[in-house]
């Protein structure tokens, strides 16, 4: 952990940087003959209030309410997974995600989901909450090769994040969960379901 700890003074300004994850696409792409890397940073001031709202409804809605941990999220994916006797969801929060995004790798082990929390807590410390949004919003994986918002929006409707209709922002934040399974291309029953969802839960 130590040797991964970021400079929080460098992150809380300036260019977006590239995540973990995304250098991680880069360095497997050729081996597994995946899509060439899309991945174009905008300001947060670019992207529209509906996409921003439509990822806070549907990704964490607590989140200017919580200081990274969403505790009452947490009590409620255990006590759903608890009652159906199987794993069904977690409850990370765009901060667990955003450092998780950055400094981790796709690797899924004990030891790396403290290394998350620990990084969560320190983003939440050092960086404003508009900060972490638009990191998250510019590095989450929207389909295989696809980082961010505007890559995402020009990769699936060939239009500048800023174009994006109300639909389209649901249909992005639908994705989310399984990008390369559930994505406005593939359009799998539960994409569907949950852009009708995350469209209610707007009130559009």
């Amino acid at each position: 952990l130590t040797l991964i700890w970021p400079d929080w003074g460098k992150l809380a300004t300036g260019p977006i940087p590239k995540s973990n994850f995304i250098s991680s696409y880069e360095q497997r792409r050729a081996e597994k003959e995946w899509p060439n890397l899309r991945w174009t940073p905008v300001p947060l001031a670019e992207i529209p209030k509906h996409l921003v709202r439509a990822v806070l409804v549907a990704e964490d809605s607590r989140f200017y309410e919580h200081s990274g941990l969403d505790l009452i999220a947490i009590k409620d994916a255990w006590d759903y997974n608890l009652e159906r006797g199987q794993l069904v969801f977690g409850a990370s929060t765009i901060s667990q995600q955003t450092a998780k995004n950055l400094f981790l790798n796709p690797s899924r082990n004990p030891v790396r989901k403290w290394h998350e929390i620990f990084l969560t807590l320190g983003l939440e410390r050092n960086l404003r909450k508009q900060r972490i949004l638009e990191i998250y919003l510019n590095t989450a994986e929207f389909g295989r090769g696809i980082y961010g918002v505007q890559a995402a929006s020009q990769a699936y409707w060939g239009i500048p994040v800023s174009r994006l209709s109300v639909t389209q922002a649901a249909e992005l934040a639908a994705t989310l969960p399984g990008p390369v399974k559930n994505n406005p291309a593939a359009r799998s029953n539960f994409f569907v379901r949950h852009t009708k969802k995350i469209l209610s839960l707007m009130g559009s």
